[in-house]
C-alpha cells in the first residue's frame, strides 16, 4: 500500500512530496549540493514483510507471470504508438504493458537495492497489487521518485568515479520512461552517435573510426569532458525535451527524478543543483539528448567524428588543423553548452597513440587499419588477473578456474573487435594464466617433498620431479620448470579453461576463400 506517514528509517520511493532545508556544500564528485533534512515519506510493502518473517515465502514466479502477461499487449501496440507529436506520453508511459515490460528490464538488469533496500525480486513477487498503484499514482501526480544511493567506484585511471543507485520503483519508472521516450528521439540522434542507442555500439563507433582513418585522417582531436555527468546543466536539457514533448507531465517527472536527493556512504543526505544520474536507466538517453547538439555542430562544421556518449574523437588531416579544431570545439562545448572540456585528458595525436573505448587503431604496412588493444586496457586486464589468481589462492583451483572463465568470457565478448594481429597479444594473456595457475599449485603443495609426491601422483617422472620440487628456487620460477608444465600441460588447461585467444578466433571466423571448390552436397 501507498503509505501517508513519514517513518523512523526515511525509506524512499513514495508518490507524496518531502521537505527540504538545509545549507550549500560541496561533495567529492564536485557536485554543488545542499544539505537537507532526513524526513521522507515513504513506500511501504504491507504484502511483502522484509525477511519473510511472520509470513510466506514470496512467490516470485507469481509475480513474473502477472507481468509476462501483462507486457504482451505491449508487443501488439508498439513503441510510442499514437503519440509522435510528443503529446499524451504519460498515459503511455503509466499503461500496464509498458510498466509490465519495463520491471522485467529491470529484473533482467539486477542491480543492488537503493536507499530503501528493497531488491528486485521483492518489487517483482509484489508486482501485481504494486503495478496498479504505481500507475495510479503516475497519473494523478503523486508519484515522487526516492532519495538515490551514492556509490564510488574506482576510475582505471585513477581517482574514482560516483554513480547512482536509485530505488528499484524508481529505476522501473525510469526505464517506463525510456521506452516511451526513446523512439521519439532516436530518429533525431546523429548518425555518429553509437552510445547506448539500438542497433549500435562499440562495434558500429569502431567501425566508423577504421573508415576516417582509412580515409586520411591522420591525427585525432581526442575530447574528454570533465565530470560530464555531475555538470549537466539541467534547464538545458529540460528545454531540449520540451521541444520534442508536449506533454508537461511528463517533463514535471523528469525534473523530479533529477531533483531526488543524493545519500552520500556516511549517510548524509544533499540535493544536487546540476547533473544527472549516472547509474539510472534514463541517464544515458538523457546524455544523449544533451550532446546531441554538439553533434550537429560538428556536422555543420565539416568534421567527422565518432561519440560513444561522452567520448569523441573527431579525426582531420594534420596537426594543425586538430589544434584548430581543438580550440573551436572548445569555445562551443565551455561557452555555449557549458560544459568543461577535460584538458589533461584531451590531446590532439595520431590514432595509434589515443585510447577510444579501450581500443587503439594502428596502420599497417600494407595501409589496412588495425584495431589493437589500448596501453591502458591491457594494464587493466594484466591486473585483473592478478586480482583473479593471487598466489596464496586457498580455494580449490576448480574454483579459481571457474572464476578466471566467467572474466574472459566477458572480456573477449567485448573486445573481439581487435584484429588478428592487435589479438594475438591474446596468447600472452593466456600463457600467464597457465603460469599463474600453476604457481598457485607449488604454493599449496607447501613443501618441497609435498610437491614431489604431486607431481608424482601427475605421472611426472622421478627426475623431473625431484629437479622441480628441490630446487632452491620461489614458486614461480617453480611453476615454469619442466616438471610443473608436464604435470599440468596445455591441454589440461585446455579442458578446463576458457581460452582468450580461442574464444576470439570463435567469434572472428576467417571469412570463406572465394572460388573454392565444395564437394557435392554440401
Amino acid at each position: 500500500m501507498w503509505s501517508g506517514k513519514p517513518e523512523a528509517q526515511g525509506e524512499v520511493g513514495s508518490p507524496s512530496s518531502s521537505d527540504e532545508a538545509g545549507e550549500s556544500q560541496q561533495s567529492e564528485g564536485g557536485d554543488e549540493l545542499r544539505r537537507v533534512g532526513p524526513r521522507q515519506l515513504s513506500f511501504a510493502f504491507a504484502d511483502s514483510p522484509r525477511g519473510g518473517k511472520g509470513g510466506q515465502a514470496p512467490d516470485e514466479s507469481g509475480g513474473r507471470a502477472y507481468l509476462l502477461h501483462a507486457a504482451k499487449g505491449n508487443a501488439a501496440k508498439g513503441p510510442a504508438a499514437g503519440a509522435a507529436d510528443g503529446s499524451g506520453l504519460l498515459e503511455q508511459v503509466a499503461s500496464v504493458p509498458n510498466l509490465a515490460a519495463a520491471l522485467l528490464k529491470v529484473r533482467r538488469n539486477r542491480g543492488a537495492p537503493g536507499v530503501d533496500g528493497r531488491s528486485v525480486d521483492e518489487v517483482e513477487t509484489a508486482a501485481s497489487w504494486l503495478l496498479p498503484k504505481l500507475r495510479r499514482a503516475l497519473l494523478d501526480g503523486s508519484y515522487q521518485p526516492g532519495d538515490i544511493r551514492r556509490v564510488w567506484i574506482p576510475k582505471p585511471g585513477g581517482g574514482r568515479r560516483g554513480l547512482g543507485v536509485p530505488n528499484v520503483v524508481d529505476r522501473w519508472v525510469q526505464q517506463a520512461l525510456l521506452q516511451v521516450l526513446q523512439p521519439l528521439f532516436e530518429p533525431g540522434f546523429h548518425k555518429s552517435s553509437h552510445g547506448f542507442r539500438p542497433g549500435r555500439g562499440a562495434g558500429t563507433a569502431i567501425a566508423e573510426a577504421k573508415d576516417y582513418v582509412a580515409d586520411g585522417g591522420q591525427y585525432v582531436v581526442d575530447i574528454d569532458l570533465a565530470k560530464f555527468f555531475d555538470r549537466v546543466p539541467r534547464q538545458r536539457l529540460l528545454s531540449r525535451l520540451a521541444g520534442r514533448i508536449e506533454d508537461g507531465r511528463v517533463l514535471k517527472l523528469v525534473h523530479q527524478m533529477l531533483k531526488a536527493r543524493v545519500v552520500l556512504p556516511d549517510g548524509t543526505r544533499v540535493a544536487t543543483e546540476e547533473g544527472t544520474c549516472q547509474g539510472g536507466p534514463l541517464s544515458p538517453l538523457l546524455a544523449n539528448i544533451v550532446l546531441d547538439e554538439l553533434d550537429w555542430e560538428m556536422e555543420r562544421r565539416g568534421l567527422r567524428f565518432v561519440r560513444y556518449a561522452d567520448d569523441m574523437q573527431v579525426y582531420v588531416g594534420s596537426e594543425r588543423a586538430g589544434v584548430r579544431v581543438m580550440a573551436g570545439l572548445r569555445r562551443f562545448i565551455e561557452g555555449r553548452m557549458r560544459l568543461e572540456v577535460n584538458e589533461a585528458k584531451s590531446a590532439v595525436a595520431r590514432p595509434g597513440g589515443c585510447h577510444f573505448l579501450g581500443f587503439r587503431l594502428v596502420l599497417g604496412e600494407a595501409g589496412e587499419v588495425e584495431v589493437h588493444l589500448s596501453p591502458r586496457s591491457i594494464d587493466r586486464i594484466r591486473r585483473r588477473i592478478r586480482e583473479l589468481t593471487p598466489c596464496n589462492w586457498g580455494r580449490s583451483i576448480d574454483a579459481c578456474v571457474e572464476g578466471v572463465n566467467r572474466y574472459i568470457g566477458g572480456w573477449v565478448a567485448y573486445f573481439r573487435l581487435c584484429s588478428t594481429q592487435g589479438a594475438e597479444v591474446f596468447l600472452l594473456f593466456d600463457a600467464h594464466i597457465r603460469r599463474r595457475i600453476r604457481c598457485i599449485i607449488v604454493r599449496q603443495q607447501k613443501r618441497p617433498r609435498y610437491l614431489f609426491r604431486h607431481l608424482r601422483r601427475r605421472r611426472v617422472s622421478w627426475r623431473a620431479a625431484s629437479r622441480t620440487a628441490f630446487r632452491s628456487v620461489g614458486p614461480w620460477k617453480k611453476s615454469n620448470l619442466p616438471g610443473m608444465t608436464r604435470a599440468y600441460p596445455n591441454a589440461w588447461f585446455r579442458a578446463r579453461m576458457v581460452s582468450a585467444w580461442d574464444r576470439w578466433q570463435e567469434l572472428n571466423p576467417p571469412p570463406p576463400v572465394s572460388g573454392q571448390y565444395r564437394l557435392p552436397g554440401m
